[in-house]
């Protein structure tokens, strides 16, 4: 059973930085493609970041590109979201989520096989 806990989260002023973490146990770390995702009150989750499954391709949201940055440590079975010049509008419940079958980025939430409970990340103005 594979299972996904992120960590990490909190609250932080605007213009401030996080790194959010997600600890994957229980499958081969190194072959899944993950993602990282966000649900603000109110809305629909939406796709913030991904990296292929060999760890090397990245992609992200047009909304977070040049302030985000996902990366992995295959050692500690451990992908990271971090956060910098944070806004009101990044607050939300982040999800980390791997996808086991695909070979490459994928940005939509039905194509990941395995999600986190969640951490909430709160930014204030």
């Amino acid at each position: 059973q594979v299972q996904l806990v992120e960590s990490g989260g909190g609250l932080v002023q605007a213009g401030g930085s996080l790194r959010v973490s997600c600890a994957v146990s229980g499958g081969t770390f190194r072959i899944y493609a993950m993602g990282w995702f966000r649900q603000a009150p109110g809305k629909e989750r939406e796709f913030v970041a991904a990296y292929d499954r060999s760890g090397v391709s990245t992609y992200y949201a047009d909304s977070v590109k040049g302030r985000f940055t996902i990366s992995r440590d295959v050692a500690k079975n451990t992908v990271y979201l971090k956060m910098n010049s944070l806004k009101p509008e990044d607050t939300g419940v982040y999800y980390c989520a791997a996808d086991r079958g695909s070979r490459y980025i994928e940005t939509a939430i039905g194509q990941y096989d395995y999600w986190g409970q969640g951490t909430q990340v709160t930014v204030y103005s």
